[in-house]
């Protein structure tokens, strides 16, 4: 399927036709042309929007995703007019811009219609998690790449660092991925290398010194995810140990057991990335050894495709639940109660991951990924209601449609535009 030119080709010409025809409809739908942002909570079908509230996280994607469309139609890489999207990615903006920060500096995670902030959960107050702050970092960075907009790379780069000191004073908050203080989280080093790496790209042709300094930063989180969360077995941990008394519990403790294979191929293909922008031949040799790794120990053998959360040692998560510890605990009854869902977003990481990684090394082994990746999840994922369009992104293990709420009750556009759009940039210049 990629391995010749004329494969690629016809590779190229299906993705366009999935982001014109099964995607981008559904989304130019959800658009508010009046306030600025996406519509995102809806039910898993998209057939029925429940709530006209905006996450913030979503909000900060949907403007990346708009953005970078602009960019593609403008390049000719995708069908479209870059001025419409453009304009409506500037009232995102706009709107994020007017709404999104409170006046701790924090992102507030829930937003109204109009933009007033709302508790995500009564009593715990606005600014519930940091990854909120960080996909606005991403949209402000996008926006400011693709329109020439410095100031809006200038309050992405103070944001970042905002972000960054609550970071050094263990002052940040993590739903609905809560990590007790005693632990070190994978997933922040991953979302602070990918919100470094894109400003250090943004900034090249803006200011030198900036990129620079932002691609410092992008080498030392993909070191800590190298050095620290990467095992000597290829792994990507998710959840470790940050002191002697926590690493005893080691082998027995179901957080510091549980691998997230989704999460493991997108900070790989992160990193790949990064490596291959400066010439980092080995991270990238050890990147495809983890997304190998990764595929092989999150894949149901039984089903097929990428299974939520797997054990280090493969098959259902297992070890100690943590008692006393709330946070802990609901992070434990997410692993235990979606453990087996096949969702959206890993599968096409998973795609881009695999893809990526093959175009750097020529590792046929990813190529047959690649293709037993592509034949799962195009089979399983998108919705058979062209009316409706874009994919039905929570299944069950065997498969079938499922309402359950795996992480925040929104439908959200970012995996599979995202991946999709990158996969549409890589096959376009995989022959020159």
């Amino acid at each position: 399927m990629i391995r010749e030119a004329w494969e690629r080709e016809k590779l190229l010409i299906f993705y366009r036709s999935v982001l014109r025809q099964d995607l981008l409809p559904f989304w130019e739908r959800a658009v508010d042309p009046v306030r600025g942002g996406v519509y995102t909570c809806f039910d898993n079908r998209g057939e029925r929007r429940l709530s006209s509230d905006k996450y913030t996280w979503s909000q900060g994607r949907f403007l990346w995703i708009w953005s970078r469309l602009a960019d593609l139609c403008a390049r000719k890489l995708a069908d479209g007019d870059p001025n419409l999207y453009m304009e409506q990615a500037e009232r995102t903006y706009r709107f994020l811009h007017r709404h999104a920060l409170l006046p701790n500096g924090n992102c507030a995670f829930l937003l109204t219609e109009d933009g007033e902030p709302k508790e995500p959960i009564p009593g715990y107050g606005y600014d519930t998690s940091f990854y909120a702050d960080c996909f606005v970092i991403l949209g402000y960075t996008e926006y400011g790449r693709v329109a020439g907009d410095r100031e809006a790379l200038r309050q992405a780069a103070l944001l970042y660092e905002s972000v960054e000191r609550r970071l050094r004073a263990k002052k940040v908050r993590s739903e609905p991925y809560p990590v007790p203080d005693n632990l070190a989280s994978h997933g922040y080093s991953m979302i602070m290398l990918n919100a470094a790496q894109e400003l250090a790209d943004a900034w090249r042709s803006a200011d030198g010194g900036q990129a620079e300094r932002f691609r410092h930063r992008s080498a030392a989180y993909m070191d800590d995810i190298m050095m620290r969360f990467r095992d000597s077995q290829g792994r990507i941990r998710e959840v470790l140990a940050a002191d002697e008394a926590a690493e005893r519990d080691e082998n027995e403790r179901l957080l510091l057991r549980h691998l997230n294979p989704g999460h493991s191929l997108e900070s790989m293909w992160f990193v790949m990335r990064e490596a291959a922008e400066t010439g980092n031949g080995e991270s990238i040799r050890k990147a495809i050894v983890s997304v190998k790794r990764a595929l092989a120990l999150g894949w149901d053998d039984e089903y097929g495709g990428l299974l939520r959360y797997v054990d280090k040692e493969g098959g259902p998560p297992s070890g100690r639940r943590t008692m006393g510890d709330n946070g802990a605990e609901r992070f434990e009854a997410l692993i235990e109660t979606t453990w087996s869902m096949k969702l959206w977003w890993p599968h096409s990481e998973s795609l881009y991951a695999a893809l990526l990684g093959y175009r750097l090394s020529g590792d046929d082994e990813l190529a047959d990924w690649y293709e037993r990746l592509h034949r799962y999840t195009f089979a399983v994922f998108p919705n058979d209601d062209k009316s409706v369009g874009e994919w039905i992104q929570i299944r069950t293990r065997e498969g079938e449609p499922s309402e359950q709420v795996v992480a925040l009750p929104v439908k959200d556009p970012y995996h599979i535009l995202r991946n999709v759009m990158l996969i549409i940039e890589l096959l376009s210049d995989w022959g020159r």
